[in-house]
């Protein structure tokens, strides 16, 4: 918790931070951001747990997440919703939302043990 807190700290408006489930392969698809890996137990910390606690420390001004091919709408899209205040998610393919992640404004990736598919989450932070 120390080093994502001492990473927001560096963060400023426009810079982004990758939220990941455990099935995500942080290694190859975070770019050049400083990397935390939570994820000490199958389901534990969600990824929403962690957006709960980055909420705290900085204000969020976009959201994307990565939309399922076959068309659905993964439960957890309208629990961020929720938690984000009724925020627009900006809903990116697989790959395009592996690519916005390897950019160098994604500051910090942090891996959960978060088992719900598609519960991968890139926010943005606005000004503080």
């Amino acid at each position: 918790r120390d080093s994502i807190m001492a990473a927001l700290a560096l963060c400023g408006h426009g810079d982004k931070v990758l939220i990941a489930d455990g099935n995500y392969p942080l290694d190859s698809k975070s770019g050049e951001a400083e990397t935390v890996y939570l994820g000490l137990t199958p389901g534990l910390p969600t990824v929403t747990d962690v957006l709960q606690a980055i909420q705290s420390a900085v204000n969020i001004e976009k959201a994307e997440v990565m939309d399922p091919a076959d068309g659905t709408t993964p439960e957890i899209f309208g629990q961020f919703q929720s938690m984000l205040g009724g925020m627009e998610l900006s809903k990116l393919g697989r790959y395009e939302f592996y690519d916005a992640c390897c950019q160098p404004g994604v500051r910090l990736a942090i891996s959960t043990g978060e088992k719900r598919t598609f519960a991968n989450l890139l926010i943005t932070i606005g000004v503080a």
